[in-house]
């Protein structure tokens, strides 16, 4: 049987979909499992043993100079190539929308598996195994994996799995090894970075959440996603950063992650997170990590931490901006306590 799982999105909606592959390699060990991803989340995949073949296509707002008919010509090919390949189910994780459908009946699949908004007319007819669109307060991980019925698959998820890439690991290890202090204290990693300017917390706030950490013999790991906030198409925190790190001095230390899977490695590090709703704090849940996090406008029900010790700091504005500091600093002393390395 040839399996192909579509995540067109984030890189946290691709973590929150390891589950659900890897209940698929559990019930059918010998499946041929695929997976159609993005160029920004497709490090999510890195060592996965549940995964066969990773086919990448690249969105046009991420191909940077390239021209947009090169970028459409590869992704046809790509296509193609699924196409070629034959596959017996095609599921197309996520909401409901026209464009996934469209992902799904190009792949070829014999059988189509996605959620609807309840009508069978037009571009839903593109599944042969079309379901309801979810609601209440489910998380993505239960979401994605209810698409498995069809497949017999049923109960609760197993857990999400992420592989740290061996060399970055090391590269993370000897940055650590080569920072200021004797290295006893807990490992707290800082992750200052959201693309989205509601689940962002002010560099002042770090500042003032590190010092406080720092008095308490903590070290501190500051992630970062490097380049200018200007950039259109991947914006940077270099300068947050550097705010940050002027104002901690030597106590903590910077690590800027290019790729994702640098990013992985040094979350896997870590003894406690601290982080925004995003791609990293689903990574660091997927490592097990213990965090603490700093909530926006998102739908904590549907996005929160899965599977982890985690606590949820959130303002009644909804605004990341207006948690104090204090409170950040409670939670993660509490977590260090309450979960040591």
């Amino acid at each position: 049987m040839k399996i192909l799982f579509i995540r067109r999105d984030n890189i946290g909606d691709l973590v929150c979909t390891t589950p659900a592959i890897r209940a698929v390699r559990g019930a059918f060990p010998h499946a041929r499992i695929g997976l159609l991803v993005n160029t920004y989340n497709a490090d999510a995949l890195l060592g996965n043993p549940d995964v066969d073949n990773v086919f990448v296509y690249e969105k046009a707002k991420h191909a940077g100079g390239r021209s947009v008919v090169s970028t459409w010509a590869r992704n046809a090919y790509l296509l193609g190539t699924i196409r070629a390949a034959r596959y017996d189910w095609a599921i197309g994780c996520g909401s409901a929308s026209p464009r996934l459908a469209r992902y799904v009946r190009m792949t070829g699949a014999v059988r189509r598996v996605g959620f609807t908004l309840g009508s069978k007319e037009g571009w839903f007819r593109t599944y042969t195994d079309a379901l309801p669109e979810p609601g209440g307060d489910l998380h993505e991980v239960d979401r994605t994996f209810r698409l498995l019925a069809p497949l017999g698959i049923a109960g609760d998820p197993p857990p999400m799995r992420l592989v740290p890439d061996a060399a970055c690991v090391d590269a993370t290890r000897e940055a650590l090894g080569k920072a200021p202090g004797d290295g006893a204290g807990p490992l707290v990693a800082f992750h200052i970075s959201s693309r989205r300017p509601e689940n962002r917390w002010p560099a002042e706030s770090f500042v003032a959440l590190g010092k406080t950490l720092l008095a308490q013999g903590a070290r501190i790991l500051l992630l970062w996603s490097p380049g200018s906030e200007t950039n259109v198409f991947h914006p940077g925190d270099d300068g947050k950063a550097e705010a940050i790190r002027r104002d901690l001095g030597e106590g903590a230390l910077p690590f800027p992650t290019v790729r994702l899977r640098e990013l992985v490695a040094a979350l896997s590090e870590a003894d406690v997170v601290v982080c925004g709703d995003g791609g990293a704090m689903h990574a660091a849940a997927a490592l097990g990590k213990p965090m603490v996090v700093i909530w926006g406008r998102t739908d904590p029900a549907r996005w929160r931490p899965w599977g982890t010790p985690h606590v949820l700091l959130r303002a009644e504005s909804r605004q990341a901006a207006d948690v104090a500091p204090d409170c950040v600093a409670d939670a993660v002393l509490r977590m260090v306590e309450d979960h040591p390395s």
